[in-house]
């Protein structure tokens, strides 16, 4: 067994190679990647995308990039193909083969099968000059000089490169198609992400409580109300029940520090004024981004007609995982 402490100088020439040979995917781009592009399209049918051994493995997750920025795909397996899956492919769908030889046997049985359907086929090949690389439609060359594995045997550097070419495609027919990120939170309603895209303000607001005072309420009655709504602050509204100020946990304690006598004061005499406020309509990232960039902890809510509604607390993004 090698030095353990070898193994930062393994993972950084690990990366180089890797990295090296994704750069020179660059110089291997020609028109069969437009074509291939033009042809995905102009289809009225799915992507289906089949490989074998660990370009099966490739081939599942570029379908899953597909299918998240609105290229439907489905994923078949190139063994299971050729032993009753062959089904699944349609007869207005487009084929990604991957394959870093191109001349496996279950991929020199498979390729005929479907040009006899007359479905088209799109190869991603580290061999351009190979059976699947002849035969295909559109060849898209992911060659590489050396695989990262020191006996250049486990598929690392190809399946990388088979990776980001599909990621190319992916990119490429997302932005021609004008998929927006609303396009994108359709398809990703759960988790961190999904709620990045799609939680608005009035959903965080929506079970706090609405601390409030006057501009004549005294500190007594503006700090009961902070302790009962538990929001460490309060909107501080003017005769007309529009927002004139704020008051925060750091006024009051600033006030404290500054004053030995606060019975004379009124919540007019420690409110900020002029508060930040965000719309109940606005996104809940742009409630962060303005908490950010204001290094705040709560932001006031109006509604359409200007009228406030409630509070977005740092923490509301933090349980939402949106921080």
């Amino acid at each position: 067994m090698k030095n353990l402490k070898n193994s930062i100088a393994i993972a950084k020439e690990t990366i180089l190679m890797e990295s090296n040979a994704i750069a020179n995917l660059t110089n291997l781009i020609n028109e069969d990647f437009e074509n291939a592009i033009e042809c995905v399209l102009n289809s009225k049918g799915r992507l289906v995308v089949t490989g074998i051994g660990k370009s099966a493995n490739i081939a599942a997750k570029i379908v899953a990039t597909f299918n998240s920025t609105g290229t439907p795909s489905i994923f078949m397996h190139a063994a299971d193909a050729i032993h009753g899956d062959l089904g699944i492919i349609q007869k207005d769908d487009v084929v990604i083969c991957i394959s870093k030889s191109g001349n496996t046997p279950e991929i020199k049985v498979l390729v005929p099968l479907i040009k006899n359907s007359k479905n088209k086929i799109i190869a991603i090949t580290g061999n351009a000059d190979s059976f699947l690389g002849k035969n295909a439609d559109f060849t898209l060359n992911s060659y590489v000089e050396k695989e990262a594995c020191p006996n250049n045997l486990a598929p690392t550097t190809s399946t990388t490169a088979q990776l980001v070419l599909g990621d190319a495609l992916a990119v490429c027919l997302l932005e021609l198609r004008g998929f927006s990120s609303t396009d994108f939170a359709k398809y990703h309603p759960g988790g961190a992400l999904g709620k990045r895209l799609y939680l608005r303000v009035s959903d965080l607001i929506k079970d706090n409580q609405l601390p409030k005072v006057t501009e004549d309420s005294t500190i007594a009655e503006v700090i009961v109300e902070m302790t009962e709504k538990r929001l460490g602050v309060t909107a501080v509204l003017s005769e007309d029940n529009n927002i004139s100020g704020i008051i925060t946990d750091g006024d009051i304690r600033r006030m404290l520090t500054a004053q030995s006598d606060i019975s004379k004061l009124a919540a007019r005499d420690i409110m900020g004024k002029n508060p930040k406020l965000i719309s109940s309509d606005a996104m809940a990232i742009e409630a962060l981004e303005t908490l950010e960039n204001n290094n705040i902890s709560q932001i006031l809510v109006t509604n359409s007609n200007k009228d406030y509604v409630g509070v977005v607390h740092l923490h509301d993004l933090i349980k939402e995982g949106i921080f």
